[in-house]
């Protein structure tokens, strides 16, 4: 397998995403993708490290997940505002980690995306939580250390990960 990922490769990653489990009898329900296929793909993602080991982590650069975007967030103060603008920062796509914190920030957020294109959805989307009245945004120019799982994968509709790599 080359280094270029195709669509049925993410059909794969987003069934083991969604399942938890390498077993291809379930990849297979979940894609209808033949199980023969299933077993050969995830095992040239092991060998080409897209998979990096049995504990579902994932190189995210493999996937087209470059860009991190770390957004610093204030709302409006209000009984359990702190629950409803988290849960609404939480469903914006892209968006892996949504942390509400004391100081003069409300909320940080930390989204891997594929493209600029996602980074303007992501202010976009800020925007349209009428309970947010400022956002400040910071672009990770390198990670130094990041520990990454499979599951981050369901963050994403698949169509928006093919897209950001141009995969039909």
């Amino acid at each position: 397998m080359s280094e270029t990922l195709d669509k049925r490769d993410f059909d794969i990653l987003c069934a083991i995403a969604e399942h938890e489990t390498f077993s291809n009898e379930t990849i297979h329900e979940a894609t209808e993708i033949p199980k023969s296929t299933v077993h050969y793909r995830i095992q040239s993602m092991k060998e080409d490290g897209v998979i990096q080991n049995d504990l579902f982590e994932l190189d995210r650069e493999k996937i087209g997940l470059e860009i991190t975007i770390i957004s610093e967030v204030w709302a409006e103060f209000g009984e359990g505002y702190h629950d409803e603008v988290g849960e609404k920062l939480s469903e914006v796509e892209g968006v892996n980690q949504v942390y509400f914190t004391m100081g003069d920030t409300d909320f940080i957020v930390i989204a891997r995306l594929t493209s600029r294109d996602m980074v303007e959805r992501l202010v976009e989307d800020y925007e349209s939580i009428d309970e947010i009245s400022r956002t400040s945004s910071k672009f990770a120019i390198s990670t130094i250390k990041e520990d990454v799982g499979i599951g981050s994968l369901r963050d994403y509709e698949l169509e928006t990960l093919l897209s950001g790599l141009d995969i039909s």
